[in-house]
């Protein structure tokens, strides 16, 4: 019954393992390379996830551009586009995006051949769901998957990076099947709405770095431009008024400031409505719900809406404060600002003083629950005049400008926000 076996393949350490050659392929775009961690990877498969319209092509192209700039061998190929179609695009990108080669051809086979003689350093394919596959049909999930485990075989073996642009549903995620996030090494979601000009580019996943940073974008005439210092741009224009507050956040390791705004409008609904545009509608569940138990602030008879301005999202539990000081302003109509409070009802109230800079996590018993990085979320509101910053107590000794509070209670009081509340028992 016994099968004929071979020797066993020997397992060798780590240590004599030869390290591969890492150096790395830059965008020439600053917050790209910095949220792939350093540039492209040399035979790695990127995705590169967004709605229609959101500047995918345009990033790539961009990329492509600056990369052929400095002597590497690039190729374009749109299954969706004609040559003459890329070719407007790119004369908005300037004369380097004109030097770009260009492949207008949907079919995989080649596709492949294409790459397999012009050994190209990085090739963009836009879109992995327009490619066809033998007799599957463009998009199915037997073609994106046999096109991708073609593609990622070509890219392994020829040392090609290879940036895939896909389609996202309209819930957001990508299209396709779940085992294409599963084949590449890293995938990009870029992420934005089309009516606004800022969009962010956020690692979803990372084999070769973090997949906690984040590069923002300015849709211009002439293409995307970086954003280097998002903070300005994003609570440049906050003025003091009932419901708004500006947060320290924190996209890996880079402290932003945006402007996080609250509506709170008396309603017959039941069950009222609960909208929120930037944070995690669960989220903004979970402080109300904190807000009603320990601080008093009662919201079930009216509709609640959230915002964060400037079309970003923030994906972090040191929200929860600012979300809170919102809500809880707009419902007693009261301006919060760095200075002490003022009531919106006195006439000129809503332009005085600073805008209010918070941080910090809410615990279900009410407690302000420290959040990573203090010192460096109130040092960028600092640097921008904001001079009292509302947060928990820092896990280890004391942060210069910061008002460190125990309770969201007690951060609602500092605050002023619940001088027309009923005060927490």
């Amino acid at each position: 019954s016994g099968r004929a076996q071979g020797p066993a393949p020997k397992p060798v350490p780590l240590g004599s393992v030869p390290s591969e050659r890492s150096d790395r392929i830059l965008a020439g775009i600053g917050e790209l390379d910095r949220v792939l961690g350093g540039g492209f990877v040399p035979g790695s498969l990127v995705l590169v996830g967004g709605a229609p319209g959101i500047g995918k092509s345009t990033l790539a192209g961009m990329a492509l551009a600056n990369i052929a700039a400095h002597g590497a061998g690039v190729l374009y190929v749109s299954g969706e586009e004609s040559a003459a179609q890329i070719r407007t695009r790119a004369e908005r990108l300037g004369g380097a995006a004109l030097e770009v080669p260009v492949l207008a051809e949907p079919s995989l086979e080649s596709v492949l051949a294409a790459v397999e003689a012009e050994r190209p350093a990085v090739c963009v394919i836009d879109s992995v769901q327009t490619l066809s596959v033998g007799d599957s049909a463009p998009g199915s999930v037997a073609a994106v998957r046999e096109a991708t485990g073609a593609l990622l075989e070509s890219a392994k073996r020829l040392d090609v990076t290879m940036i895939l642009i896909g389609h996202v549903t309209k819930e957001g995620s990508l299209a396709g099947p779940r085992a294409l996030e599963h084949l590449v090494d890293c995938v990009l979601h870029f992420e934005g709405e089309r009516e606004r000009t800022f969009r962010t580019v956020r690692a979803l996943k990372n084999r070769f770095g973090a997949t906690s940073e984040v590069g923002v974008f300015e849709m211009r005439e002439g293409g995307l431009a970086e954003v280097a210092d998002a903070s300005a741009r994003f609570v440049g224009e906050v003025h003091s008024a009932p419901g708004s507050v500006v947060l320290c956040a924190m996209e890996g390791t880079r402290p932003l400031l945006v402007e996080v705004q609250a509506l709170v409008a008396p309603t017959e609904i039941v069950p009222p409505r609960r909208t929120a545009t930037g944070v995690d509608r669960n989220r903004l569940a979970l402080v109300l719900a904190v807000l009603a138990r320990h601080a008093g602030v009662n919201v079930s008879a009216a509709d609640v809406f959230v915002n964060v301005a400037g079309g970003v999202r923030v994906d972090e539990p040191g929200a929860d404060l600012a979300i809170a000081l919102a809500v809880a302003s707009a419902s007693s109509g009261t301006v919060l600002s760095s200075g002490a409070a003022s009531s919106a009802s006195r006439p000129g109230a809503a332009g005085e003083g600073r805008p209010l800079a918070c941080f910090g996590e809410l615990g279900l018993t009410g407690e302000l629950r420290h959040v990573a990085h203090a010192e460096r979320r109130v040092g960028e509101a600092l640097k921008f005049g904001l001079e009292r910053v509302l947060g928990p107590r820092p896990a280890e000794g004391t942060v210069v400008g910061l008002d460190a509070r125990e309770t969201v209670a007690d951060a609602l009081r500092a605050a002023g926000a619940g001088r027309r509340l009923r005060e927490a028992a």
